[in-house]
C-alpha cells in the first residue's frame, strides 16, 4: 500500500538546532546583530544582513473575527487591477482538514469601504495552503476564477464581480496565463492522495494503485470554451532518468505549476516517494503545448519557486556551490545556475518579484519563538528589510499551519499576509511598504 510523501524540515528550510559556541557567539553580539525587533518580538537572524528602517512599516488588520480570513499562496493575484479590492476566503473553523462537505465562503474586501467584506460565492473544493486557487483573471478588470466541486467532479467558476455573471468550466485550474486565456492543472485527486493537504477532499484519485498513471498529468485548460486536453503524463515523465537512483518502484506525482512571465512555458514540480521514505523532487518546464521538456533542476530538493522573467526561475534548493539556498536557474536542462541572496536569505521561503524584479519579497518558517518575518530584499545592495514579526500559536501546526505568504499589490507599495497573530485566528493582513520601495 503506498503512503503519502511527508516533507521533513530539511525541506521546508526550517531553523536547525544551533550548536552551543554559535549561542556563546550570539549572547555576546550587538542587540541588532541578534535581531531584536522594534516591535519587541524576538527574532533569530543571526549571520543575516538585516537593513531596518526606522520603524516597521504599517499594518493594517482588514478582515476580523470571529469568522476566520485568508487567502492562500502566495503567487496567485490578490488584489484587483485599481488595488481596491483584495479578494479572501471566509471559514467558521480551524485545525482539521477539511471534510468533503465542508463550504468556504469566498469574497473581496473593499479597501475604500471600511475594509467591508463583499461575498462572491462558495466553494467545497479547498485546502488550508491553497485554498480553492482564487485569483482575479488576468487581463480582466472584474473577473474573478476559484475551484468548486459540483457532483463529485472538481469544477472552476469565472465570476464578474461588477455584473455578477458567472460561468462555471467542468475542470478545476492552478496556475493561469498572464493574458488569462489558458490555465494548466495536475490531478487534485492524486495530490490529495499523495500529499493532503494540497489537493482536496472528495473524490479519490482513480490511479491510487498506479505507481505513475498514464491517464494523470498535467492538463491544458481554454478559459474561454472550458475545453481541456492532457499535455503531459505522469508515466512520460517517470521515465526520464533521474541521476542519483532508480525511480522505477516509487510513486509520482505532479504538483505546484506556474506559467512563466509571456505564457510561452510553465514550471512544474516532479515529486515521488515510496512508502516508508518521503522520497524527493525536480523541477522541469515544458512548453505550453508539453513539448520541449527540460529538467531544470534535478537536485531532488527543490522547494518554492517564481519565474523572474520568461527564462528564469528563482528557487529555493540545494547545488553545490553554496548547498540549500535560493537559486536563479536559467530555464535549460544544464542551463546556469546562480545564488541569490547569498547569506542574507538564508532559510527557505515564499519567494516573489516586485515589479520592475528590483526587489524580492520573502518570508520565513516561525522560529524558536513561532514569530514568522516577512522581508524585502534589495538585490542590488543585497540588504533585507523587515515587515513585521507575527507570532503563530503552538496550534497552527502540519498541514492547517498559517504561513505568511506575502502577496504584492499591482503597483508593488502594499503586501498582504495571512496571519492569526491578533487573537482572532487567521485573517488578512495589509502592510504599506511604500516607505521601503519608494526611498
Amino acid at each position: 500500500m503506498f503512503v503519502p510523501v511527508a516533507y521533513n524540515d530539511r525541506m521546508m528550510g526550517r531553523p536547525t538546532k544551533l550548536r552551543r559556541r554559535d549561542l556563546l557567539k550570539a549572547a555576546t553580539a550587538a542587540p541588532a546583530a541578534l535581531g531584536i525587533a522594534a516591535a519587541g518580538f524576538p527574532q533569530l537572524t543571526l549571520g543575516v544582513e538585516e537593513q531596518p528602517p526606522a520603524k516597521l512599516p504599517p499594518v493594517r488588520t482588514i478582515t476580523r473575527g470571529p469568522k476566520h480570513h485568508w487567502f492562500g499562496y502566495y503567487d496567485k493575484l490578490e488584489f484587483d487591477p485599481t488595488m481596491r479590492y483584495v479578494l479572501g476566503m471566509e471559514v467558521d473553523f480551524e485545525h482539521r482538514s477539511p471534510k468533503p462537505d465542508d463550504v468556504v465562503r469566498v469574497g473581496m474586501v473593499d479597501l475604500a469601504d471600511g475594509d467591508k467584506w463583499i461575498e462572491l460565492g462558495e466553494a467545497r473544493s479547498w485546502c488550508w495552503q491553497q485554498g480553492c486557487m482564487l485569483q482575479w483573471r488576468p487581463g480582466s478588470k472584474t473577473e474573478v476564477l476559484w475551484n468548486d466541486r459540483r457532483d463529485n467532479r472538481f469544477v472552476c467558476h469565472i465570476l464578474d464581480v461588477k455584473t455578477r455573471k458567472r460561468r462555471t468550466i467542468p475542470h478545476p485550474v492552478y496556475t493561469v496565463s498572464p493574458d488569462g486565456r489558458w490555465a494548466v492543472a495536475p490531478d487534485f485527486r492524486r495530490v490529495q492522495h499523495m500529499r493532503p493537504g494540497y489537493g482536496y477532499a472528495g473524490p479519490a484519485d482513480p490511479s491510487r494503485g498506479v505507481l505513475a498513471p498514464k491517464d494523470s498529468g498535467v492538463w491544458r485548460i481554454d478559459l474561454d470554451t472550458g475545453k481541456r486536453k492532457m499535455i503531459l503524463s505522469i508515466a512520460e515523465i517517470a521515465a526520464l532518468p533521474y541521476p542519483k537512483r532508480d525511480l522505477s518502484k516509487a510513486v509520482h506525482y505532479f504538483n505546484h505549476m506556474l506559467i512563466n512571465t509571456d505564457g510561452t512555458r510553465f514550471e512544474f514540480l516532479h515529486r515521488w516517494g515510496w512508502p516508508k521514505w518521503r522520497g524527493d523532487t525536480r523541477m522541469l518546464t515544458a512548453a505550453m503545448d508539453g513539448s520541449d521538456v527540460r529538467i531544470v533542476d534535478h537536485s531532488g530538493r527543490t522547494s518554492h519557486l517564481i519565474w523572474r522573467d520568461p527564462s528564469h526561475i528563482l528557487a529555493w534548493s540545494w547545488h553545490p556551490s553554496h548547498g540549500d539556498a535560493f537559486y536563479l536557474f536559467e530555464d535549460k536542462t544544464g542551463g546556469k545556475v546562480e545564488v541569490v541572496g547569498k547569506d542574507v536569505m538564508t532559510r527557505n521561503g515564499h519567494c516573489t518579484y516586485l515589479p520592475g524584479n528590483q526587489w524580492i519579497l520573502n518570508d520565513t518558517y516561525p522560529d524558536r519563538q513561532r514569530n514568522q518575518h516577512p522581508y524585502l530584499y534589495h538585490i542590488a545592495t543585497n540588504r533585507r528589510f523587515p515587515l513585521g514579526h507575527f507570532r503563530l500559536p503552538p496550534e497552527y501546526k502540519g498541514e492547517w499551519r498559517c504561513d505568511t505568504h506575502p502577496r504584492f499589490s499591482p503597483d508593488g507599495r502594499s503586501v498582504v499576509i495571512d496571519s492569526p497573530h491578533t487573537g482572532e485566528g487567521r485573517q488578512l493582513h495589509l502592510i504599506d511598504i511604500s516607505g521601503i520601495v519608494e526611498a
